[in-house]
């Protein structure tokens, strides 16, 4: 992984793959290319920017017609040139060459997103027919299988190849021999056609954002699908390679502004969603005049409804969350709300653990999954396993209308966080808890468990949260004078209860995130089962405070700290009675808010993580290691 951009056209197409790839810069990225047909195969890469890319382009006089281009976030081998995508074959007998512009003995030229498990068997067949590897990547593999296939007709030769691989894959090819066609095949990995709108060029892309600004007209490719790509048709077979009849792919107009990735007034993506926080809830809260159970109803492929929410919250009697990192801690603060206002069991499984143990399926169980991107591999995976147990009452809680995880679905809600470019999760998480409290509201209703009264309060509270947040984003200049004390660290604790332990693990997460501090989250109780060992003066410990039924057990674990020497930092209430003094720095949040507290209180440990990495000099968008967008295993 992380992003393709493919294009077959009668122009130099150079400019519009280059200009997608840098749409696709926010899912990070250790190392670019891009390859195009010009007489034969020619290809660049790198492993700085794409605006480096860029310059290298231009500087070889890389122009062609059809092309396809890659960010690679590396899983096999390092980030080097020779592992950076797109990769060539040169058939059997001869070395892929690291030279860049015209490599005349090319034959394929593929981009991967994705890991094929059973790269290692193919690779020692194919060396036994000769090819030799020039990197460590298991892409490769396919670019020499397709090649091992290939009769004159690349489609025929990708299906053929697409059979033999075991794992997950999107996939781009070009050929020396066909120069006015390029191949797609997805499985397990995201991948869409874009329609040109003057019918003379088509598109591939693993993301609609990398076409914004070119077309509109997108094609979403499911599971298995091959299609075959010329400058003025295309057409698609499915997994089982029968030809896709008119209207079972239907083009969908997209809007993917490209407005939506610049900066503005802002030093930093991150810090840019984090101000939009109040806007983001505004939108995903918009047009709510009531709790209904139909704000939850699923959406067809035909566009028509779908499932029926109020049937199924009717039915069910537990709750299964899956997710995966920030979406995890959404589903944990999720589930206070869900077992405490709507009264129902719920279990909350990081994705990735809850496919491969023993569970005990119940089939009146709603399946919440919650992803940002909607092509997270690990849930989308757990989804058809908890499917495969007989569990079919499913729910996403999602950020993309269009994504695979809406389609998987049978009901959803979609948060209108708008594209979040930063790999550290900001304006995402809260628009979650804010999907995730409707979906309480409306199973407690469904339920008999809520009053009229009780609904109208609760939407008061949720109407005033983009002025909450408003008030709580002016304490910014404090948390600045935070950062510069946890700057010089480089370890933290983080404490919370109740409602506000999965805000603490999220806060850990953020700096862990971007500042590369090592930051750990318990539940304050725990204190004295172990980590008050930890503690001393160069242990900064972050506690959540809000006044709740927990605030006196809260303060006893913060006298725990101050009597080992800890350096407490406090997010408190105004009324807690909680002040500053040596060791102890207090900041107050503008007001209480009850069962929403939490989307108040993440966002000053946001800020802290932000200004932390920005003090520390770190990469806040793009933090190393880390890509936004987790489509492999």
């Amino acid at each position: 992984m992380c992003g393709i951009v493919g294009a077959a056209s009668h122009r130099n197409i150079v400019p519009v793959l280059v200009q997608g790839l840098q749409r696709l810069e926010y899912r990070g990225y250790d190392s670019c290319g891009v390859a195009v047909h010009a007489g034969g195969l020619a290809r660049t890469r790198t492993t700085s920017r794409v605006a480096d890319l860029i310059t290298q382009v231009r500087d070889d006089h890389v122009e062609g017609m059809t092309g396809i281009a890659h960010t690679r976030w590396a899983t096999h081998g390092a980030p080097a040139v020779h592992n950076a995508h797109p990769h060539f074959s040169l058939g059997p007998g001869v070395a892929a060459s690291d030279a860049v512009g015209v490599v005349k003995q090319a034959r394929i030229g593929l981009v991967h997103n994705g890991i094929i498990e059973n790269h290692e068997a193919l690779r020692a067949a194919l060396e036994r027919k000769g090819y030799i590897f020039a990197s460590q990547t298991d892409t490769e593999v396919i670019a020499h299988l397709i090649d091992s296939l290939y009769d004159g007709d690349l489609f025929d030769a990708v299906k053929a190849a697409v059979l033999k691989l075991h794992g997950a894959y999107a996939i781009a090819v070009i050929s020396r021999e066909e120069p006015h066609r390029v191949i797609g095949a997805r499985a397990g990995s995201p991948l869409i056609l874009g329609v040109g709108a003057d019918g003379t060029e088509n598109f591939l892309a693993s993301d609609a954002m990398a076409l914004a600004g070119v077309t509109d007209r997108i094609v979403y490719l499911e599971e298995g699908d091959v299609v075959d790509l010329q400058p003025g048709k295309y057409w698609i077979v499915d997994r089982a390679h029968k030809p896709v009849g008119d209207g079972q792919r239907p083009v969908r107009t997209v809007q993917a502004h490209s407005g939506a990735v610049e900066l503005g007034p802002y030093r930093h993506y991150m810090q840019k969603e984090i101000f939009e926080q109040p806007r983001a809830i505004g939108d995903t809260l918009e047009g709510i005049e009531g709790i209904v159970p139909e704000l939850f109803d699923g959406v067809g492929q035909d566009g028509k409804t779908g499932a029926s929410a109020h049937r199924v919250f009717k039915d069910i009697d537990k709750v299964l969350i899956l997710a995966c990192g920030t979406s995890y801690y959404s589903g944990c603060t999720a589930k206070y709300w869900l077992e405490s206002i709507a009264k129902i069991p719920t279990q909350v499984e990081i994705a990735s653990e809850y496919r491969y143990r023993d569970s005990v399926p119940d089939p009146k169980t709603l399946v919440v999954t919650i992803t940002q991107s909607g092509e997270t591999a690990d849930t989308l995976a757990a989804l058809k396993h908890a499917r495969s147990l007989g569990m079919e009452h499913t729910l996403t809680i999602c950020n993309v209308a269009t994504s695979a995880m809406v389609r998987e679905c049978k009901l959803a809600y979609i948060t209108r966080a708008g594209v979040e470019i930063g790999v550290a999760s900001t304006k995402a998480f809260t628009t979650q808890l804010a999907g995730l409290f409707l979906l309480t509201l409306a199973l407690a209703q469904a339920k008999g468990r809520l009053g009229a009264d009780e609904e109208a309060n609760y939407l008061k509270q949720m109407r005033h949260l983009p002025v909450a947040l408003q008030s709580v984003l002016a304490l910014e200049p404090q948390i600045i004078g935070w950062s510069e004390d946890f700057a010089r660290k480089e370890n933290a604790l983080f404490l919370g209860r109740g409602l506000h332990y999965p805000i603490a693990l999220e806060g850990a997460l953020k700096l862990k995130e971007v500042t590369y501090i090592h930051a750990e989250a318990y539940a304050a109780g725990e204190l004295k089962h172990g980590p008050l060992a930890l503690v001393t003066s160069e242990m900064p410990v972050v506690a959540v405070a809000p006044n709740d039924a927990l605030l006196e057990k809260l303060k006893s674990n913060l006298q725990e700290v101050r009597a080992r020497g800890g350096v407490l930092y406090v997010l408190a209430d105004r009324d807690t009675l909680i002040e500053n003094s040596e060791g102890l720095h207090v900041i107050r949040m503008p007001e209480h808010y009850g069962a929403l507290s939490p989307l108040l209180h993440v966002v000053p440990l946001q800020l802290l993580a932000y200004h932390t990495a920005c003090a520390r000099g770190t990469d806040v968008d793009k933090p190393r290691n880390l890509a936004k967008s987790v489509t492999v295993e």
